[in-house]
């Protein structure tokens, strides 16, 4: 599996940008390879629904089949062809129908991103008590140009992209996924 695969075709960013293909290629990143009965029980959908939209993640090269994990000919696994999947709106600026996918992609993104936010704000003070320092929000105004802006983000990019990639320890401590985002826009108070 590749590390970065930059998106920069609008087909590839419509199919991924759908909430349950969104999720499946979440799952198959945490979980790794999986087969469709697997991702099935994880989101509760049905398991033609799943196979359906794993066609359309491979058929545009995010997810490919791992042949090698099927114990016999009808088992089909599949895993991510990349770990990380990166996009920008300004790589669809050519095209007013792929600006069209860009922007929906995005929306979809922010409202995904903001959604598991909201269902940790949600949860009981009981199911929030075991993380009482490492839950954060933080924000500020900056000033600065679009180059100072492209530093800003590679450098948090680049402290995610540690976290994210770094060997898991071994020390019987319990650890639960986390989701964590940064954006950063020009914008007005």
């Amino acid at each position: 599996m590749s590390d970065v695969r930059s998106v920069t075709d609008s087909k590839t960013l419509s199919a991924m940008a759908h909430p349950l293909r969104r999720r499946l290629l979440d799952l198959l990143k945490l979980d790794g390879p999986s087969t469709v009965g697997m991702l099935a029980e994880r989101t509760g959908e049905a398991p033609g629904n799943i196979s359906h939209h794993l066609r359309v993640l491979a058929g545009v090269d995010l997810i490919a089949e791992a042949p090698e994990l099927a114990r016999d000919r009808r088992e089909r696994w599949w895993r991510r062809t990349a770990s990380t999947l990166r996009w920008s709106t300004a790589e669809f600026a050519d095209s007013e129908a792929a600006q069209v996918v860009a922007r929906a992609a995005d929306s979809l993104n922010l409202e995904r991103q903001t959604g598991f936010v909201r269902t940790w704000n949600d949860k009981s003070a009981e199911e929030q008590a075991p993380w009482p320092h490492g839950p954060f929000s933080t924000d500020t105004w900056l000033t600065m140009t679009d180059a100072e802006l492209a530093e800003l983000a590679a450098e948090i990019v680049a402290v995610m992209t540690k976290w994210g990639n770094r060997p898991i320890p071994d020390d019987g401590q319990q650890r639960a996924t986390v989701f964590a985002f940064a954006r950063a826009v020009p914008a007005t108070p």
